[in-house]
């Protein structure tokens, strides 16, 4: 069994904030792999369904980012989990928007989501580091991460939340490089190949239309040719058929 926590803030006003991107990775797991419905329960939302081979249990805490943690480690208690058994999905300033990264423990980098885990279960879990972007400055950084995505971003956000859904069971199975590639064949689909076979056939016509025999002449220019008289040839008749010849 393994335990999926998504990080955000619980309440409306909060639902599209950039801070939510695990709330919002968790909501597209759960409605496209027909997961149990949500419910109340160790101080958050949980629901239960299966990627793969594995039994998930999708974790949305509601205790404020800064407390997250108190609700990872009472459902770990109570279902007996270790942190091996953990994934935790985050926003991450350090990734350009729409990245997505796998890491395997390491520090909190500031991010008090990843703060109150580390103290309440320990550093060594599973963390899905889903890209936001960088304001610019540290100063901004409060800002931007609880204003929501821009119009502008929802083309990508979309992509990845998809490519989230699509690698999920990869995931959960540890293959995390599967998961990824999965993610990027939705936020970097690869490129047509169309325009390049476009390429090659109109140049293959090209060198058709090169290689291609001269025509030969048509019929009617050929008899042209043969009727039209010439005078190269000495005149072989009589001196008595070329004067009655004047004379017709």
């Amino acid at each position: 069994m393994l335990l999926f926590v998504g990080l955000g803030n619980p309440g409306a006003k909060y639902a599209g904030n950039r801070h939510n991107i695990g709330f919002m990775a968790l909501d597209e797991i759960a409605r496209d792999h027909n997961f149990a419905p949500w419910r109340g329960k160790f101080q958050g939302q949980v629901c239960e369904g299966r990627l793969g081979r594995e039994k998930v249990i999708l974790l949305k805490p509601e205790t404020f980012m800064n407390l997250s943690g108190q609700s990872v480690g009472e459902a770990m208690r109570f279902y007996k989990l270790t942190h091996e058994d953990v994934v935790v999905f985050h926003d991450e300033l350090d990734l350009a928007p729409g990245k997505c990264r796998v890491k395997q423990g390491g520090g909190h980098a500031g991010h008090n989501g990843l703060r109150s885990i580390h103290q309440h279960i320990s550093p060594d879990y599973t963390r899905v580091r889903l890209g936001i972007g960088h304001p610019g400055h540290k100063d901004r950084v409060a800002g931007y991460v609880l204003a929501d995505f821009a119009k502008a971003e929802q083309n990508w956000l979309d992509d990845l939340m998809r490519g989230i859904s699509d690698g999920a069971a990869h995931l959960a199975e540890g293959d995390n490089g599967k998961f990824q590639n999965a993610v990027a064949l939705r936020v970097n689909p690869p490129r047509s190949s169309g325009g390049q076979k476009g390429a090659q056939t109109k140049a293959g016509k090209s060198q058709g239309a090169q290689a291609k025999p001269d025509a030969p002449k048509s019929d009617k220019s050929t008899a042209k040719a043969a009727t039209k008289p010439t005078t190269d040839q000495p005149d072989t008749r009589s001196a008595m058929e070329r004067l009655l010849d004047k004379f017709k």
